[in-house]
């Protein structure tokens, strides 16, 4: 369906970058958690935004594209990890299952502007709809964790 451009390359990169920051932050909550429902789930959101970040860095790579590194190069990314690192910067399950779940709703958010904005290869589009699919289940289970906390 084409090549990739700098600015869907670009994006993508972005997404990247942003699962490599909610990563982090979700690694951050399951060790801060308390409550042995929530250390598990952030675990896993750990574990899934590892494995997200490795799909797209493949699919940018066999569209000749260039993945970041891993490190918040951009304004955009930097902001989205200090984001990240005050959602989860305290001790309090409550208020980070809240912040958890904005998150997730803003990832969710994104995946659609980049779905929407251009014509994508069939690859990228599959990818892209599989992790928004997987990040808005995710929301559904997070909110039944809400009573737990």
């Amino acid at each position: 369906m084409g090549n990739y451009t700098d600015k869907l390359g670009n994006r993508l990169n972005d997404l990247l970058e942003k699962n490599y920051d909610a990563e982090k932050g979700f690694k951050k909550a399951s060790e801060n958690a308390k409550h042995a429902g929530l250390k598990s789930y952030f675990s896993n959101k750990a574990k899934e935004r590892y494995n997200y970040g490795h799909q797209l860095k493949s699919e940018l790579q066999g569209f000749g594209q260039e993945p970041e590194k891993g490190g918040s190069v951009t304004g955009a990314a930097h902001r989205t990890w200090m984001e990240v690192k005050s959602w989860f910067s305290t001790d309090d399950d409550e208020a980070m299952l809240e912040e958890a779940i904005r998150g997730e709703k803003a990832s969710v958010k994104e995946y659609k502007e980049v779905l929407s904005e251009t014509a994508l290869p069939s690859s990228t589009k599959q990818l892209l709809e599989q992790q928004k699919s997987e990040i808005e289940r995710g929301l559904d289970n997070i909110k039944r964790l809400e009573d737990l906390s």
